[in-house]
């Protein structure tokens, strides 16, 4: 099991926080990605970003190809960092949606109640896969981050970041592709599901399905944008946490 210490950014510590917000990247990501929300949530709520091997401070340890063992990794962090009095909750956007439901299925399995499930723009299980990243040309992968937004051009320009991008996209994508969610209990948690309305990857409806997996309460939020609608719908995004978890919506965006 990795330490703690090691798969998690605390980009802002609060030790008296009553809530932990546990977000997982989605492919290609960092926990860079997610650290400005560490000022932008609840006093109440400290955020903890899973940073996945193989990228940022991770960089020299080799990627994790499977859905079950990065959704196992992700559930021992969790219950080995438990604080009394603290409950946890999980998000993930994308390929981070997936591996955070199968995370809350691995750690209720295991007895675990856990405050709110957000999955973002992620199909419910049981979609169809598409075609295998392993057997995608570099132009190919290249091809796809741009057109989903994802990625600007700008970095497929450049040599060196190219470089450092593409084994970590095409690792990510296959990870996905290869995802598989075989039938078990639902979850208890209650899930919150966020999508974009003009997501070329992903559909309303597909989202939408996220319903039959909660024995809990199931709400949709769908937001102007493509698939990469965190950053552009962020105000929005943060008002579904605060609203999840039980915190109170500022009235007005909170900026640091």
């Amino acid at each position: 099991m990795t330490d703690p210490a090691e798969l998690f950014v605390v980009p802002l510590a609060r030790p008296h926080a009553s809530r932990r917000l546990v977000c997982l990247p989605h492919a290609g990501s960092g926990a860079s990605y997610y650290r400005r929300w560490g000022r932008l949530l609840d006093d109440s709520i400290e955020l903890w970003v899973v940073q996945y091997p193989g990228r940022e401070n991770r960089f020299d340890e080799p990627m994790i190809t499977s859905m079950d063992v990065l959704a196992a990794e992700v559930a021992d962090g969790v219950a080995h960092s438990e604080m009394p009095g603290r409950s946890t909750a999980l998000f993930g956007h994308s390929m981070g949606a997936a591996a955070a439901y199968e995370a809350a299925r691995i750690l209720e399995g295991r007895g675990a109640d856990l405050a709110h499930v957000f999955v973002s723009g992620c199909p419910a299980p049981g979609t169809a896969p598409a075609e295998s990243a392993r057997l995608m040309s570099d132009a190919e992968i290249i091809a796809e981050g741009e057109r989903h937004g994802g990625v600007a051009k700008e970095v497929f320009d450049d040599p060196d970041l190219r470089a450092l991008l593409l084994p970590v996209l095409r690792n990510d994508y296959f990870l996905v592709d290869s995802y598989r969610s075989p039938d078990r209990p639902l979850l208890r948690a209650d899930v919150s599901a966020l999508v974009a309305d003009r997501d070329s990857w992903v559909s309303v409806d597909s989202v939408r399905g996220w319903r039959k997996h909660t024995r809990g309460t199931f709400d949709l939020t769908v937001l102007e944008g493509d698939h990469f609608f965190l950053r552009p719908r962020e105000d929005e995004v943060i008002e579904v946490l605060h609203r999840g978890l039980g915190a109170a919506v500022p009235s007005s965006p909170r900026r640091h």
